[in-house]
């Protein structure tokens, strides 16, 4: 059975009770600009904070089932303390729900706090809030006890700004934690892997990922010691990377973002790259330019100076499929002592050059200083 996110099985469950359009008696759910109305009722419902009922007039504000506003229902979600809830006829409640998610198949997805020690205090803090925003994004997904962390510690209970009593938390070891789930096949996203990850891999019983920031120092290359930690005590590990045609520079590394990545892949059957450039930042796309770019370098020797020239219309062939704004590629040229010329301009200077090797690099020499005034004002 593929892998369904919560929205779509409470659509399904309200589908089956002849609903089509939901409203809302609460001023709290859903949040006033939410984009998944229907995922945070979803989830108020199933953590029982309310139901869903039938009332005796239009709702002011209702969502269809593809989370559109539309005109009011006669079905809402009502907290169950709200003093009106006497008044109406409950249709759905939280054990409905519940009974539909016992008959469908989720992994785990698991932050590894194994490394924790190896972190100074300012990157522990960095650990805590990224998993707190791990949090945030499993909701808008699944649900909390679907992101599991091991490994946890008092230190990390103090500093997590977020209910750990709404995520899955383990304080011994990742192995122990799936031998008890009977999982014993997993996928460990790991920067180093040979593989990427792919549609073959979502059977797997848990996804992990290492946390762990800011990866030089001691804690270089750490991802893959907890893959071997779980091979000696019998687990199958998977080691898959995410990359962005076949390189990790400009992949986000941040944990909630590698999680947000992974949840696209598996619940919303998006292609890898697709999924990476939805989440990326014009940061992370700067790091993958500040690689590609060079590729393209054409060096002139313009009377006696050196010039390495790349092509202005790379903008767009980059911007296809990396997050980048002009000012982030003007950024880039100049940060790598570039100049970027229109691709016609250096044809022509092309025209009246001479290729000729120095130092065992080939450059495209002039020697006439207007040529130098050329490439200066474009």
């Amino acid at each position: 059975m593929a892998m369904k996110k919560l929205s779509n099985i409470f659509k399904e469950l309200l589908k089956e009770k002849g609903i089509d359009k939901v409203g809302s008696l609460s001023r709290r759910v859903p949040k006033r600009d939410s984009s998944r109305p229907l995922q945070e009722i979803a989830i108020a419902v199933l953590e029982g904070k309310g139901v869903i009922v039938k009332v005796n007039e239009l709702t002011t504000i209702a969502w269809d089932l593809s989370g559109r506003v539309t005109k009011g229902a006669l079905f809402a979600y009502v907290p169950l303390n709200s003093s009106h809830l006497k008044k109406f006829e409950v249709v759905v409640e939280g054990k409905d729900l519940r009974e539909r998610l016992y008959q469908h198949r989720w992994p785990y997805f698991i932050i590894d706090l194994m490394h924790w020690e190896k972190h100074t205090e300012k990157e522990k803090k960095k650990v805590a809030l990224q998993a707190s925003q791990s949090y945030g994004i499993m909701r808008d997904y699944l649900w909390g006890d679907r992101l599991a962390l091991t490994w946890v510690n008092e230190e990390f209970k103090e500093i997590a700004n977020f209910p750990l009593e709404k995520v899955t938390t383990y304080e011994g070891p990742t192995w122990d934690f799936l031998k008890k789930e009977g999982i014993e096949r997993v996928v460990l996203l790991d920067p180093w892997a040979d593989k990427d990850l792919s549609e073959d891999d979502f059977s797997a019983g848990a996804f992990i990922i290492g946390g762990i920031v800011d990866t030089g120092g001691t804690k270089k290359k750490t991802t893959p010691r907890i893959g071997e930690e779980l091979e000696k005590r019998g687990i199958k590990v998977l080691r898959r990377k995410i990359s962005l045609r076949g390189d990790i520079i400009g992949v986000p590394d941040r944990i909630n973002l590698i999680l947000e990545i992974l949840l696209k892949m598996i619940l919303e059957n998006k292609p890898m790259e697709d999924a990476v450039l939805e989440v990326q930042s014009p940061l992370h796309a700067k790091w993958r330019l500040r690689k590609e770019l060079p590729k393209h370098k054409k060096r002139f020797l313009i009377d006696g100076k050196k010039f390495l020239i790349v092509e202005k219309e790379l903008f767009c062939e980059y911007s296809k499929w990396l997050n980048i704004r002009w000012e982030d590629f003007v950024q880039v040229v100049r940060e790598l002592n570039f100049v970027a010329l229109e691709r016609k301009r250096i044809q022509h200077l092309n025209k009246i050059s001479t290729p000729r090797i120095i130092n065992g690099k080939l450059y495209r020499v002039i020697l006439l200083k207007r040529a130098m005034m050329l490439c200066y004002n474009c």
